[in-house]
């Protein structure tokens, strides 16, 4: 299989026309005639996660997250993309490394749409918050029932705790504990925008990654709870996807690597001193 090769049976899976138009989408760096030796696969591409492939044996990094939106003005061989906006092109290019991201259009798609509620134990309704524009299997936002708790409705608290020992990390929760939860969304990464379409839906809180303060405070005087697992801990789940993906595609099981990337974020009760 050669890398281009790779990128369209992927593109099969995760359509350019499915991504939002500021988006990369596929490819961004790389030669789509050479083979594919090995895939590694992350959440972000970065320089440290280009070494990670480079020395496992691979010559793609797969990542949900784009190397870059913004097209690079400079290029070095720096730790950051604050150093040097093209840090990580370079470090592509230098260690013989290809780049392909499927950020948005796996977002969307169906494959993504299972997992959340699938790891807390919710009724995935098959309806979106955000449906994606002509289609009914597609969208932003995992509308799920919340099954109850002995004949009662769950509590937000103990929702709450179930995230915290799905992902092992406590969620910051803004809404009463003891608040019932019915009906919630879903929805991995940045969920802000999806804030009218919540209220429209009359769910009673979104498990998200990350929420921003006034949103979440307008959400809040809506009578929308919000748990929010943290940005990076809410996808990390999406790079099996992206291994699932690779599998359909033809990519043996022993010739793809993952990349760790977990341990970004730390709590001080969690470290003994």
């Amino acid at each position: 299989m050669t890398i281009g090769g790779l990128e369209k049976a992927l593109l099969k899976e995760f359509p350019a026309e499915d991504a939002e138009k500021w988006d990369r989408t596929g490819l961004l760096v790389g030669e789509r005639s050479l083979p594919v030796t090995r895939v590694a696969v992350a959440l972000d591409a970065t320089p440290g996660a280009v070494a990670a492939a480079a020395e496992a044996g691979a010559n793609v990094l797969l990542t949900h997250h784009p190397a870059f939106l913004e097209a690079p003005d400079a290029f070095a061989p720096e730790a950051s993309a604050l150093e040097s906006p093209g840090a990580v092109v370079w470090a592509a290019i230098r260690n013989q490394v290809a780049l392909m991201d499927f950020h948005t259009a796996l977002d969307v798609s169906p494959a993504a749409a299972r997992v959340l509620p699938g790891m807390l134990g919710l009724k995935f309704t098959l309806r979106f918050a955000e449906p994606l524009e002509g289609s009914r299997r597609k969208g932003y936002g995992q509308i799920c029932e919340v099954p109850d708790n002995d004949g009662e409705p769950e509590a937000l608290a103990r929702l709450a705790a179930r995230c915290m020992a799905v992902f092992g990390r406590a969620p910051r929760v803004w809404g009463a504990p003891d608040a019932p939860v019915r009906r919630v969304v879903t929805a991995t990464g940045s969920a802000a925008s999806l804030a009218p379409a919540l209220v429209a839906a009359g769910v009673d809180a979104v498990v998200c990654g990350e929420m921003k303060y006034h949103t979440a405070l307008e959400l809040a005087a809506a009578h929308v709870a919000v748990i929010e697992l943290g940005h990076d801990a809410s996808e990390l789940p999406l790079v099996a996807v992206l291994a699932e993906a690779l599998a359909r595609a033809g990519v043996p099981a022993e010739a793809v690597t993952l990349v760790d990337q977990s341990e970004n974020w730390w709590t001080p009760e969690a470290v003994r001193v």
